[in-house]
C-alpha cells in the first residue's frame, strides 16, 4: 500500500529538486528515500526503478523547457524567435542544471510515445525552423546543430570551460546570429549533387 502522501508527482518533483542541488547523476532511490523519511521499498509503489525514475524526470524537465522556450518564442518568428529560444534554453540549463541535465538522457521511444512535452517541443521547434523555409530532411538536420550548438554553448559556460576575458554573453550573442545566418542561406538537400 502507497505511503500516505508520497505520490507519483512528488517523487519525481523531489527527483527534480534533488537533481538541481546535487546532480542529476546523484539522483538514486535511496536518496530520495531519505528525503520522504522512508525506506527505498516504499518508493517502488510510485516507480518502478531508477530507470523509470529517470524517464519521469526527463519528461519533467522536459515539459517545464519547453514551456519556458514557448513563453519566449510567443508571437516572434525568424531572428527574434530564435534569438527568444537560444535565451530561454540557455537560461534554463543554466538555472536548473540538474534538471536539464536529465533531458539529455536517451530515452526509450516506446515509453514516451504519447509525451504531450515531446510532442510541443517538436511543434516549437519545427515551426521555429520553418520560417526560415526549411522542410525536410534539412529541418532535422538544423535541429541538431542548433542542439549541439545550444548544448555544447551551456555545458562549457555552465564548467567554467570559458577563460578568455571575452564577454560570455557577447559571445553566445554572436553564436545566435551566426545560427541565424546559417539558417537563412541553409544549403538544401535538393541543391546536392544531382
Amino acid at each position: 500500500m502507497p505511503r500516505a502522501g508520497l505520490t507519483t508527482d512528488r517523487v519525481v518533483a523531489a527527483a527534480a529538486d534533488l537533481a538541481d542541488e546535487a546532480g542529476f547523476e546523484n539522483v538514486t532511490l535511496s536518496a530520495l528515500a531519505r528525503r520522504f523519511g522512508v525506506k527505498d521499498a516504499s518508493l517502488y509503489a510510485h516507480v518502478r526503478g531508477m530507470t523509470d525514475l529517470r524517464t519521469r524526470l526527463a519528461l519533467l524537465a522536459g515539459g517545464e523547457m519547453i514551456d519556458r522556450i514557448a513563453a519566449a518564442v510567443a508571437g516572434r518568428a525568424g531572428r527574434d524567435a530564435l534569438t527568444a529560444f537560444a535565451g530561454a534554453y540557455r537560461q534554463y540549463a543554466l538555472t536548473r542544471p540538474g534538471r536539464y541535465a536529465a533531458t539529455q538522457i536517451r530515452l526509450d521511444r516506446a515509453l514516451v510515445a504519447d509525451s504531450p512535452a515531446l510532442r510541443r517541443t517538436a511543434e516549437i521547434t519545427y515551426g521555429m525552423l520553418r520560417a526560415y523555409g526549411l522542410e525536410e530532411p534539412d529541418l532535422t538536420d538544423a535541429v541538431r546543430l542548433l542542439r549541439s550548438t545550444f548544448h555544447g554553448y551551456c555545458a562549457l559556460e555552465a564548467a567554467g570551460g570559458f577563460g578568455a576575458p571575452r564577454d560570455v554573453q557577447a559571445s553566445w550573442d554572436k553564436a545566435v546570429e551566426a545560427l541565424h545566418v546559417t539558417l537563412g542561406n541553409w544549403p538544401r538537400e535538393s541543391g546536392r549533387g544531382a
